[in-house]
């Protein structure tokens, strides 16, 4: 049986390179304001996956995605093992665009902490008397540039978007950042829609998209998991006060009033947080995560 090692690990995947394809696994770390926790939350590395399959399935009508399958049996027999089953994708190669396709469908986090200040996120005027976590009138676009592991990334405005596209991709600079501002956009409300009548909100959201050997964008990374959104439950909502979460917020939150943790969860926390991320599958797709 021929071995694989990672080519690329970022904060919570790896990424195999078997040839014409690329295999991403999701793992069961978990990372919080940029740092790689100590802790491992099992099966959280499936439900990234599984959620990643169902929307892309999902939104394929919208853009191209990356994902060619997530049976291990399609996959070379170095994946058919245990610690490789329900977590795994096999994925289409892409060159990926550097940039994170961030969308904001509600005031919160940083965004309202920017807008307490000047009325602005991410340098777009909002109007004026929004209150913490209120729906926007429009979904807003603010993307960042993509950092490597320990770098934060950085917020930029549209036009720096076309800026770096432009260097990176000669005379595709509009195009590229137009099309991935613009799949976002429509990524984001049809998903939005769809779980709230799941009795999910889904405040905001981050994509990734990349390029295939035709130079055809394509969604690729994750997509609208609780690592990657903030998801709320529908049910109690109201505007003015921070929200009870499926997503990771609930670790960022107890890591905020624990400065002194050194990123160590209790076995509580870890068990509450995978709990969160299994209901929020079970409601967005009515399956269960064993």
């Amino acid at each position: 049986m021929e071995e694989y090692t990672p080519v690329k690990e970022g904060k919570v995947r790896e990424i195999y390179d078997i040839g014409d394809y690329l295999v991403m696994v999701a793992t069961d770390r978990i990372s919080a304001f940029d740092v790689i926790l100590k802790n491992k939350v099992t099966k959280k590395g499936t439900v990234l996956t599984q959620m990643s399959r169902f929307w892309f399935d999902y939104t394929k009508d919208i853009v191209k995605n990356h994902m060619v399958s997530t049976d291990v049996n399609d996959m070379p027999e170095f994946f058919r093992q245990p610690q490789f089953d329900g977590n795994s994708m096999l994925c289409q190669k892409l060159n990926m665009i550097p940039i994170e396709c961030i969308v904001r469908g509600y005031i919160t986090g940083s965004g309202w902490a920017s807008y307490q200040k000047n009325g602005t996120v991410c340098g777009i005027k909002l109007r004026d008397g929004l209150q913490e976590c209120e729906k926007l009138d429009e979904p807003i676009y603010t993307p960042s540039t993509k950092a490597e592991i320990g770098d934060h990334d950085e917020n930029i405005s549209f036009e720096q978007s076309i800026d770096i596209l432009e260097k990176k991709f000669p005379g595709h600079g509009v195009e590229y950042a137009t099309k991935i501002r613009d799949y976002t956009i429509a990524l984001y409300k049809k998903c939005a829609d769809y779980a709230l009548t799941r009795g999910i909100i889904i405040a905001d959201t981050k994509f990734e998209f990349g390029l295939d050997k035709d130079g055809n964008v394509v969604l690729g990374d994750e997509m609208l998991t609780p690592d990657s959104s903030r998801f709320w439950p529908l049910e109690g909502y109201e505007a003015g006060h921070s929200q009870p979460s499926f997503d990771k917020q609930f670790v960022r939150d107890w890591l905020k009033a624990h400065p002194e943790s050194d990123y160590n969860l209790p076995q509580d926390v870890i068990d509450k947080t995978i709990a969160k991320y299994k209901e929020a599958y079970h409601l967005l797709t009515g399956l269960e995560i064993k």
